[in-house]
């Protein structure tokens, strides 16, 4: 079952953070536009104190009317994981993270 951590994210900053359980994750951040072309970058980064966060993968999304899908997964024992949204553009842009 997959985790919500960007729910309709329009502006830069961090997700909440999620306590992971075992190694095997999936990341998967959607978005679009309500008209035209916009973008947005979104971090993967994880920390095992919740406080000092790395950045494991940077996902590209090109927005449109029709939702783009950007995915990545990693097996690695981190304690906590979390979005950080570092540009988002376009007329009403977008963007949702999920993890499973």
């Amino acid at each position: 079952m997959a985790t919500t951590l960007l729910n309709a994210a329009t502006a830069t900053g961090a997700s909440q953070a999620l306590s992971l359980r075992d190694g095997d994750k999936a990341f998967q951040v959607y978005g679009t536009t309500s008209a035209g072309a916009g973008a947005a970058t979104i971090d993967v980064e994880v920390s095992n104190d919740g406080t000092r966060w790395d950045t494991v993968a940077t996902l590209t999304l090109t927005l449109s009317t029709t939702e783009d899908v950007e995915s990545w997964s990693m097996d690695a024992f981190w304690a906590y994981a979390r979005y950080y949204v570092t540009a988002i553009s376009g007329t009403d842009a977008t963007v949702y993270g999920t993890v499973a």
